[in-house]
C-alpha cells in the first residue's frame, strides 16, 4: 500500500495506532520523522485550547525521530516502539526534567534519571516528546492545577478531562500520538479515560514498577485501542529493582487477547454502594455493555457494590493525613501557592488523631477482603467507570467540594486497594455525543484476561463516534 492510500484511509498519520505505525515503518510507507512532523502540526492546532502538555520538547523529539528514521531505513529498529510518539505524566520522572507534581509549591529540580516505566519506554525506542499535566499532588479528578494551565476535554472544551492523568486523557483523545502513560491510585487513569473515550488500564498492583511506590499506586497506559494498550504493557511491565513492591518477572503473552466471553460469570455492578449515584445515561451504557456480553454467551448477574461509607471515609481520612504530612513540611509562602481546594482538604488532616488515621488505613484491608469475597463467585465485574457523564472544566471534582472529594471514585478506588486489574473502555455516548466509560474488573493478576474482555467488547459495542477535531480558527 502506498503512503497516499494509508493517509486517505486514516486521514492523518497522528491518528494511526502504535501497532499501525510500527507496521508502516516496517513496510517503509512512512518514517518516524514524517509522523512526528504531522503530529507536531496537529499539536500546534490543539494545544492552545487543551493545555495538555508540560515540558513539550519538539527539537529533541525531531532529533530522536531522525535517529529512528535512520534505524528503520537500515532495517534495524532498536525496540518494539522505535519511532512511536509517547507522552509521560508530569509525576513520572524523566531524566533532566523537573517533576512539579502539578503544584506551584514544589521546587523545580531536574530528575536525575528516568522512573521505571519511562525508562522502559525509552529503551523500547519510543519518542517521549512531552510530559502531560496533572492537578496538585495528583489528588484531584480534574485538570485544575496551581502550576499548569487548566486542561480541558477535547470532546467539549467547557468540560473536564478528569484526572489526575488529566493532560494524558486530553492528549490521547485529541490525537497527540497513540501512547500515553498515566498513574492511578483511586481512578486517575480510568476516570479520564472514561470521560475522554479512551482505553485506560489500571494493572494489577506491582505489574508495572513505579518509583516512588505507594499503597494502591500504579502506572498504566491510556490509548485509543486495546491492542495499543497491550503493546504498551508489553514494554512497561518488566521488573525494576527500584520498586520493592513490584511483581516478579512473568512470561505474559500480551498479544494473546483472543477471549471468548462464553460461559464467563460476570457481575454487573450498577450501584457502587456509596457515593454519587450513576446518572441515567451512565447506567444505560453499563447495562448495554452487560447485555452485549450476555448475548455473546456470558452469564450476567447484578451484584451489589462492595464499598461502604466507612470504607470511603476511612480512605479519605488516611489520604488527608498523608497530604497534610507533605503540606506541613512547606514554608508558609510555599503553602500559599498550593491550590486552595487541596490545601483546605489536606489541612483538615491535621485534626485527625493517630487512631483515626489507622482506622482509615485499615479500610484498605476491609476493601481487599470484600473484593476477594466477590470474586469467589465471579470471573469479571462490569460497572460504570464514573457515576456522572461530565462536569465543568474549572471544577476540582464532580462535587467541587473539598469536604466531599471522593464521592465520584466509588466504582474505581476499590480495585486499587484490592490490587485487581481494571480497564475503562468507551461504552457509548450521551445524547450530545459525549463519551461514557465502562469498567471491566478481573481477579488479581489477570491483566491479560481483562484486556481480552476489553478487546472482545471492542467488537461487541458497535460503531463509535469520530474523534474530536481542533476548533476552527
Amino acid at each position: 500500500m502506498q503512503r497516499k492510500g494509508v493517509e486517505e484511509a486514516v486521514t492523518s498519520l497522528h491518528d494511526l495506532s502504535a501497532v499501525d505505525l510500527i507496521a508502516g515503518y516496517r513496510a517503509k510507507q512512512f518514517s518516524p520523522s514524517e509522523v512526528l512532523d504531522d503530529l507536531l502540526a496537529h499539536v500546534a492546532a490543539w494545544e492552545p485550547h487543551l493545555k495538555a502538555l508540560y515540558a513539550f520538547d519538539p527539537q529533541s523529539a525531531r532529533e530522536a525521530a531522525k535517529a529512528s528514521t535512520a534505524r528503520w531505513s537500515g532495517g534495524e529498529p532498536c525496540g518494539p516502539l522505535d519511532g512511536v510518539p509517547v507522552t509521560v505524566k508530569d509525576n513520572i520522572a524523566t531524566k533532566g526534567v523537573p517533576v512539579p507534581l502539578g503544584a506551584a509549591s514544589v521546587k523545580l529540580v531536574p530528575a536525575e534519571k528516568d522512573a521505571p516505566p519511562a525508562a522502559r519506554l525509552r529503551e523500547a525506542g519510543s519518542i517521549i516528546f512531552a510530559k502531560t499535566t496533572m492537578p496538585d499532588y495528583g489528588m484531584l479528578s480534574s485538570g485544575l492545577s496551581s502550576f499548569h494551565a487548566l486542561a480541558r476535554n477535547p470532546w467539549d472544551l467547557s468540560k473536564n478531562p478528569g484526572g489526575s492523568s488529566a493532560g494524558a486523557g486530553a492528549a490521547a483523545a485529541a490525537g497527540y500520538g497513540p501512547l500515553h502513560l498515566g498513574t492511578d491510585i483511586g481512578g486517575s487513569v480510568r476516570l479520564p479515560a472514561g470521560w475522554c473515550g479512551l482505553v485506560g488500564l489500571k494493572p494489577s498492583f506491582g505489574r508495572v514498577p513505579i518509583d516512588p511506590t505507594y499503597v494502591g499506586r500504579v502506572a498504566g497506559p491510556m490509548t485509543r485501542t486495546v491492542d495499543d494498550c497491550a503493546l504498551m504493557m508489553s514494554v512497561i511491565a518488566k521488573p525494576d529493582r527500584r520498586d520493592g513492591m513490584s511483581l516478579p518477572a512473568e512470561p505474559l503473552n500480551w498479544k494473546g487477547l483472543d477471549k471468548s466471553p462464553r460461559k464467563l460469570r460476570i457481575g454487573l455492578m450498577l450501584d457502587a454502594g456509596v457515593g454519587l449515584p450513576a446518572e441515567k445515561p451512565v447506567r444505560e451504557v453499563a447495562v448495554r455493555a452487560a447485555k452485549a456480553f450476555e448475548s455473546a454467551g456470558s452469564v450476567v448477574t447484578e451484584v451489589d457494590g462492595i464499598l461502604t461509607r466507612e470504607m470511603l471515609d476511612g480512605l479519605d481520612n488516611f489520604w488527608r493525613a498523608r497530604m497534610w504530612d507533605d503540606l506541613s513540611k512547606l514554608t508558609p509562602a510555599e503553602q500559599a501557592k498550593v491550590l486552595p481546594y487541596i490545601f483546605k482538604w489536606g489541612a483538615s488532616g491535621a485534626k485527625l488523631s493517630g487512631v483515626d488515621v489507622i482506622r482509615g488505613f485499615n479500610q484498605t484491608m476491609a476493601i481487599r477482603a470484600a473484593a476477594s469475597k466477590l470474586f469467589c463467585e465471579l470471573d469479571y465485574v462490569i460497572s460504570p467507570t464514573a457515576p456522572n457523564v461530565n462536569y465543568a472544566a474549572d471544577w476540582a471534582s464532580p462535587t467541587n467540594d473539598p469536604m466531599r472529594p471522593f464521592e465520584h471514585i466509588c466504582y474505581t478506588v476499590p480495585w486499587n486497594m484490592s490490587e485487581n486489574p481494571a480497564v475503562s473502555i468507551n461504552g457509548g455516548f450521551d445524547a450530545t455525543g459525549f463519551p461514557i466509560g465502562v469498567q471491566i474488573v478481573g481477579r488479581r493478576f489477570d491483566d491479560i484476561g481483562v484486556l481480552g474482555m476489553a478487546k472482545a467488547f471492542e467488537g461487541l459495542r458497535g460503531a463509535q463516534n469520530p474523534w474530536p477535531k481542533p476548533p476552527a480558527h
